[in-house]
């Protein structure tokens, strides 16, 4: 497994995984990112807590098969993705994702593309914890 697709419990940085980017080319002329952050408010409802659970080893497996696909696609230099599990609050950061490639439209297209796949193939699954009690959210892309 590449350092560069992880799944984890804990924070990351986004500064410390776009200088590893950066660092991975010297060719590299553009970076786009999306990071994904929980909101405390979903559907009409407060949303105290989000609870993430993947199934682990398939997961991983999606995730670098994705990666390995947006790099074939978009002809990108390198690129990250980063999904944390367990639970998290609202503010908190959930995803990131970073495309690095030569020019910027190859490195924001691909990082789009990433996250809706990322959504439709990877599974992970979210739990809401709301007043009314906790409910797992439908995907949606």
């Amino acid at each position: 497994m590449s350092k560069a697709v992880r799944i984890q419990a804990e924070d990351f940085s986004q500064d410390d995984e776009i200088k590893e980017l950066k660092g991975s080319s010297k060719r590299m002329g553009g970076i786009g990112t999306f990071l994904g952050c929980a909101r405390d408010f979903s559907e009409g409802r407060d949303v105290s807590e989000i609870s993430f659970d993947a199934y682990g080893s398939m997961a991983l497996l999606e995730m670098n098969k994705l990666r390995s696909d947006a790099i074939a696609k978009f002809g990108l230099l390198d690129a990250r993705i980063i999904h944390r599990i367990g639970t998290v609050n609202g503010g908190d950061n959930i995803v990131f994702i970073a495309a690095g490639a030569e020019h910027r439209v190859a490195a924001m297209e691909a990082c789009r593309w990433m996250i809706d796949e990322l959504k439709q193939r990877v599974p992970i699954w979210k739990k809401e914890t709301t007043p009314e009690g906790e409910s797992w959210v439908v995907p949606h892309p």
